[in-house]
């Protein structure tokens, strides 16, 4: 298959890429101005409104990953239009542009978020929940209706709403380590929030798995089949390293510290299940949380 590639230069992206190369697929990663261009590259400007048509003719399928990391400094109404301009408007201008295309590609894959469904307490969540009403629901409601637009030129399109993906470079799970290494590590607030999280093995497993089954459209929870709360998370996470896990982060501070970011990302609870990928009878790589976790650790240099 040609596959395109947005944001192939994120944790996730880099690792999608080494494991469709590896089985032969020929990859085409959309490059922003600025950036280097390489053999079968396709140069696309969101904010230009620009695609390189000739480039991007002939692809079977795109995987959206763009978008700017949703944890790096506080939720300024500055930082705000970045990630929504970095998300909405970027997939708004790439669904147009392959519209263009004379043959366009048969599936279109875009990330999302469990964020969709705001905070949500004990409830589970399927992909027919509906969306919660904070700023990071709000996000990902609009860029998955951007990116739904894809049908109107045919594609098969999937929303893939990604919990917090365990990697051992890049992500969440790096910024979590310092404090447990340092012997202060802890719960955040309650610990009694729900997460919903996902190996790197299986964010690429699933995105495979997506591009293969033509049967699969529209959401889907990419999260490991057994959320955990955050104080089972930390319990876990101290374990592995051989570290205590006695210094809580009282929800007040991290309030204070990150502000808006630290209530939808830290203690907003969402306990989301995969139930399509279940249903499709998708063999999830690590399904447990300690195994997910000894397997992403990075190497201490």
């Amino acid at each position: 298959m040609k596959i395109l590639v947005s944001g192939s230069s994120g944790m996730l992206g880099t690792a999608l890429l080494a494991s469709l190369r590896a089985d032969g697929h020929t990859i085409g990663c959309l490059v922003r101005p600025g950036r280097p261009v390489g053999a079968g590259d396709v140069q696309w400007d969101p904010v230009a409104n620009t695609l390189d048509l000739t480039a991007a003719e002939g692809a079977d399928a795109l995987v959206n990953l763009a978008g700017a990391s949703i944890g790096e400094g506080r939720w300024s109404a500055a930082r705000k239009k970045i990630l929504r301009s970095s998300r909405v408007d970027a997939t708004r201008s790439l669904v147009e542009q392959l519209s263009k295309l004379r043959r366009p590609p048969a599936a279109f894959l875009s990330s999302s978020a469990t964020g969709y469904y705001g905070n949500r307490g004990d409830e589970t969540l399927t992909e027919s929940s509906a969306p919660g009403d904070d700023f990071l629901a709000q996000l990902a409601r609009d860029w998955e209706a951007e990116a739904q637009h894809a049908a109107s030129f045919g594609a098969r399109t999937v929303i893939l709403r990604f919990g917090v993906i365990l990697a051992a470079h890049g992500g969440a799970l790096p910024r979590m380590l310092m404090p447990f290494r340092l012997g202060l590590g802890g719960r955040l607030g309650s610990g009694e929030q729900w997460m919903s999280w996902l190996a790197l093995e299986d964010a690429v497993g699933i995105i495979r798995y997506t591009l293969a089954a033509p049967e699969l459209r529209g959401p889907v929870n990419a999260v490991a089949p057994n959320p955990v709360r955050n104080v089972e998370f930390t319990r876990i996470l101290a374990r592995t390293l051989h570290r205590p896990a006695f210094f809580p982060a009282p929800s007040f501070a991290l309030r204070l510290a990150l502000g808006e970011m630290a209530e939808a990302l830290l203690l907003a609870s969402q306990r989301a299940l995969p139930e399509r990928l279940s249903g499709l009878g998708y063999s999830f790589l690590k399904p447990q949380l300690e195994p997910a976790l000894r397997g992403n650790l990075p190497q201490r240099e």
